[in-house]
């Protein structure tokens, strides 16, 4: 009982002070982690676990912990199914490791010139009135790797492509299969079912229509087109009231995206909010792992460094990565290995 106590409480789909369910109906992101809770035993929940940790494409960022935390904590349970896991990296053979390596962190091209995010958000401004300018749409499009790590076994990266459309009636699907860009038709690692293990590239992990919901409160709601606006959109979405910082900012950045497919106002708008963050520092020309060119801006804290990649016409967001600062040999892993990465697309 204590074990499954701790793993309601680890899980929280309703969090106590969150304002987005109150007396209502639960989203489907919760009403999915709560059937889970009710599906899954403990002792063969480690990947169920790992999707009811923060951050990750869908999920709600923590403010107290810095994006690496949780993914040690997933890696902690990880630890009784590794030996299967490494049961089947043997029986696949050498050819197959690749794929399940972690990617290596994007490199900033050599002699490139850094462009200043208000300079950039000027070009965002100036998008908004070209015409056929991309409009706001709800629902995301994007591939994403997590590091999961263990203390005793190499870290793997669980790579996935996560499509969510919504419908005028307020129905939408959600579609998820695991792929890998760097390795296009080998094996894939998918934790589906709750144990790791090598699927074919593009196997469906999820394939699900959702009825009619609505919610008012953001990153359900529409987002604002005005910065300031945008920022207290953002700080609801992390379930605060304090005053975000950079990384928390560009936490609430990835939740909203992995919401909400921006247009050009709101990228205009973001683009302005985040040329006002502390510590956001232009670094210079990069190629992310879908092969767009975008200019790259970096915060380091707490032994992580966030990388944003922007479009450089536009202001849009392309992805953001982040990476470690400094080894941690406990959990095998070194400084510039690769925890996060999103990429997200129209």
């Amino acid at each position: 009982m204590a074990d499954e106590l701790e793993l309601l409480r680890s899980a929280d789909p309703v969090p106590s002070d969150g304002p987005h369910f109150g007396d209502g109906p639960l989203d489907h992101h919760a009403e999915r982690r709560l059937e889970q809770l009710l599906r899954d035993r403990p002792d063969r929940a480690p990947g169920r676990l790992r999707d009811r940790l923060p951050p990750g494409p869908g999920r709600s960022r923590s403010r107290s912990r810095p994006v690496w935390a949780p993914r040690l904590a997933w890696g902690l349970v990880t630890c009784a199914v590794v030996a299967a896991l490494t049961l089947t990296f043997v029986m696949s053979g050498p050819s197959t490791t690749p794929a399940v390596a972690a990617p290596r962190p994007l490199v900033i091209e050599s002699g490139s010139t850094p462009v200043p995010l208000d300079r950039l958000a000027e070009r965002a401004a100036a998008e908004v009135a070209a015409d056929g300018s991309p409009r706001l749409r709800k629902g995301t499009h994007v591939q994403s790797w997590s590091l999961g790590m263990s203390d005793d076994k190499p870290p793997i990266t669980l790579p996935q492509e996560r499509i969510v459309r919504w419908r005028p009636d307020g129905s939408h699907t959600e579609l998820v299969v695991a792929t890998d860009p760097r390795h296009p038709g080998r094996p894939v690692l998918s934790d589906e079912g709750g144990t790791p293990r090598l699927v074919r590239d593009r196997h469906v992990l999820l394939d699900r229509t959702y009825p009619p919901s609505w919610s008012d409160a953001p990153p359900q709601s529409p987002p604002p087109r005005d910065p300031a606006r945008l920022r207290a959109y953002l700080t609801e979405s992390q379930f605060t009231d304090a005053p975000l910082t950079t990384p928390e900012l560009l936490d609430a950045t990835a939740t909203l995206l992995d919401h909400w497919t921006l247009g050009a106002r709101e990228s205009a708008a973001l683009a302005r909010l985040l040329a006002g963050a502390e510590g956001l520092r232009p670094a210079g020309q990069v190629t992310d792992r879908l092969g767009r060119r975008g200019q790259a801006y970096v915060n380091d804290s707490r032994g992580v460094r966030r990388m944003l990649i922007m479009d450089p016409a536009t202001g849009a967001v392309l992805g953001l990565e982040s990476t470690l600062t400094a080894p941690e040999p406990a959990y095998g892993v070194e400084e510039g290995d690769v925890m996060s990465y999103s990429a997200w697309m129209r």
